[in-house]
């Protein structure tokens, strides 16, 4: 649901997206490079640049070679959607080495957004994007980022590390909200499922259920992760709950385990 806010905030938000966004996006000379993030947030930007006829020269999904089988299915079909419309197609990237969740589990800890850090996102996310960006453009050009950021996310707006890359937030400057997001992608026939690792500690609980109905599996291994985890400072994979504690006894454990009081930590990734 959409937040109540003032006027007043609505207008510094306005501003902060308009410095971000369209006056310096227009300013910009440069090829436009798609953060795509595999959920309903990006997916939707993808819809929305096609109708307002603006190209992507390059897209970019980077794997963490942990995500939900909902995400894969839906890069695959997203990216054949751009390529019939004349898109280019989604190129996925992937970081070198381990998984993140090999990582953790060698490591005996966590993914980092559990202890109020984004490192893994910045490692499995960011820094495979900016590799493969280094030898894709030119030394010193000038390009723009679109990232699916919703209307209701403008905390999340920051400029990136890049001096020769402007971080542009189309859905914010266009005013789409995650319910518009979810009614365009529906409008087309794609895919509305969230995208995020299947172990990540910013799962809400309903999610954290589905998985074990939909992908047993998946949460089996997310189970053996935050087994062998060292835990000092938070609790499990819900930081202040473990997830083996919720999933014991299903429903009658989701009663006495409640989001209020949990720290809203969003995950560092570019859709959710």
């Amino acid at each position: 649901m959409r937040e109540n806010r003032t006027r007043a905030f609505v207008k510094k938000e306005r501003e902060e997206s308009e410095k971000h966004s369209s006056g310096s996006v227009q300013r910009m000379v440069g090829r436009l490079v798609v953060a795509y993030g595999g959920g309903v947030n990006s997916t939707a930007m993808l819809v929305e640049l096609h109708r307002r006829s603006i190209m992507p020269d390059l897209i970019l999904f980077a794997d963490t070679g942990g995500e939900r089988p909902e995400t894969y299915a839906t890069v695959k079909a997203v990216s054949a959607w751009c390529v019939d419309r004349g898109l280019p197609e989604i190129v996925t990237v992937r970081g070198s080495g381990k998984t993140l969740e090999q990582d953790c589990l060698d490591r005996n800890a966590l993914p980092s957004i559990a202890y109020g850090f984004k490192t893994c996102s910045q490692r499995w996310k960011l820094q495979p994007q900016t590799k493969y960006l280094n030898g894709w453009k030119e030394k010193g050009e000038k390009y723009r980022k679109a990232i699916g950021f919703d209307a209701g996310e403008e905390r999340r707006m920051r400029d990136g590390d890049d001096p020769n890359c402007l971080n542009w937030y189309p859905l914010i400057e266009w005013n789409l909200w995650r319910d518009d997001c979810e009614a365009i992608c529906r409008s087309e026939g794609l895919p509305t499922a969230k995208s995020s690792c299947f172990f990540c500690p910013s799962m809400k609980k309903h999610e954290i259920f589905a998985l074990k109905k939909e992908h047993p599996d998946l949460a089996a291994r997310a189970l053996v992760m935050e087994a062998q985890a060292e835990l000092i400072t938070v609790n499990g994979l819900g930081r202040n709950y473990a997830w083996r504690d919720l999933l014991k006894n299903d429903e009658d454990q989701l009663k006495l385990f409640s989001d209020a009081g949990a720290p809203e930590i969003p995950c560092g990734c570019y859709d959710g």
